[in-house]
């Protein structure tokens, strides 16, 4: 195949917009955000930096507990990508093992770890998956004027209230009509 081929651009729309319409329907962000936060705060606490021939180690005390902290996280993260009805618990569990990584891991990742956390852990607890796209009514419905499917055509349908006049039935449906001798109050029973 050359890259002149249509088939390879076709293909790779395709999977974008496969990709688009899948990330659309989860918290998609959030737990990414959530993964990158929890990498800085297992990183740090095992990284060595060089300055010459000096060897600069960051290691803390609390080095399992960041990595835990860290693994965690991702694991959140991951999750939410796959399994999007746990996005409160994950949310809740990704901001407050953000709070635990601040005393615990070198600030929490030197704070950089602990705000991605935070802003994805907030952002999963507060996605509500979408509503579907209303579908559009059919093109033919207004070729009647309105009319239900079993009327002939040019007669007219009575609106509300020529029909409540021809029933002699009020047509207030609040409860709060002085036709009917209510104020609303006590109108639900």
């Amino acid at each position: 195949m050359s890259a002149e081929t249509p088939a390879a651009s076709g293909q790779f729309t395709r999977r974008r917009l496969q990709f688009r319409a899948w990330r659309g329907q989860r918290p998609f962000w959030a737990g990414l955000f959530i993964i990158i936060g929890g990498l800085p705060i297992a990183y740090f606490p095992y990284a060595n930096l060089q300055i010459g021939h000096l060897t600069l180690a960051m290691a803390t005390t609390a080095g399992a507990g960041s990595l835990i902290i860290g693994v965690l996280l991702v694991v959140l993260g991951v999750s939410l990508w796959f399994q999007k009805h746990i996005r409160v618990f994950a949310g809740v569990a990704a901001i407050l093992l953000a709070l635990v990584s601040i005393p615990v891991s070198n600030l929490g990742g030197f704070l950089i770890g602990f705000l991605f956390a935070l802003v994805g852990g907030a952002m999963a607890v507060s996605w509500v998956p979408g509503e579907p796209p209303e579908q559009e009514p059919r093109a033919d419905a207004g070729a009647h004027g309105g009319a239900p499917e079993g009327a002939l055509p040019g007669s007219t349908v009575p609106g509300p209230a020529a029909g409540a006049a021809a029933t002699g039935e009020p047509n207030d449906l609040s409860g709060t009509s002085p036709a009917n001798g209510a104020n609303g109050r006590h109108s639900a029973g």
